[in-house]
């Protein structure tokens, strides 16, 4: 989570306000994805949120309204958080780890995250959150290694170089496939409900 080099274009150590980078993503067109959607979805919440949320890319709903996370997945998400006592756009910043939505809804490729991931990078910079809960194995696979697996490693704690916290956890849509996900997911929300406050201590 360190890169903030995007390309030989863009230093984007340079910027350095969110509104700055919003404006940038929304102009990219780096990768393939952004010729078959609505347009970039930069994310929203707090900026100075000490939780970001991180998830793969916008479905359907989320291109078409230019938002992050605000289809079933979304609501759903939504309650989880308020299940444990916080709201999305007081206590947290949500992205994804691509900014366009792959067609079909399919999995971003390797070269699309990859030309997308600085953006994401940047935008954890700026915000500077104490913890990260990564939704979904694209997440996982991407931030933290290729070879990572969800069903084993979430609900566990991580810590960054930088000494973020980072909590794995099952992306919303798959509690939609299966039911049997919702009650880890909120054990793990739990889990950063409880860090959250003990940042808010202080």
């Amino acid at each position: 989570m360190n890169q903030v080099v995007y390309s030989e274009d863009h230093d984007l150590s340079r910027v350095n306000r969110l509104d700055e980078l919003k404006e940038m993503v929304r102009m990219c067109s780096r990768c393939g994805l952004r010729a078959g959607c609505s347009g970039a979805v930069f994310g929203e919440g707090n900026p100075g949120a000490a939780v970001m949320l991180i998830g793969e890319g916008p479905g359907a709903e989320e291109d078409r309204m230019g938002r992050p996370f605000v289809g079933k997945a979304g609501q759903l998400l939504d309650k989880i958080l308020g299940s444990v006592g916080m709201e999305r756009f007081t206590d947290t910043f949500i992205a994804n780890v691509v900014k366009c939505r792959p067609p079909g809804n399919r999995v971003p490729r390797t070269e699309e995250t990859e030309r997308c991931l600085p953006w994401l990078y940047r935008q954890i910079e700026l915000i500077s959150p104490q913890i990260i809960v990564l939704l979904g194995s694209t997440a996982l696979q991407n931030l933290i290694s290729p070879d990572a697996r969800i069903t084993k490693m979430r609900g566990e704690w991580l810590v960054s170089k930088s000494g973020i916290m980072i909590m794995p956890t099952y992306h919303p849509a798959a509690l939609l496939r299966d039911t049997g996900k919702k009650r880890p997911v909120w054990e793990d929300f739990r889990k950063v409900r409880d860090e959250y406050q003990k940042v808010n201590a202080f």
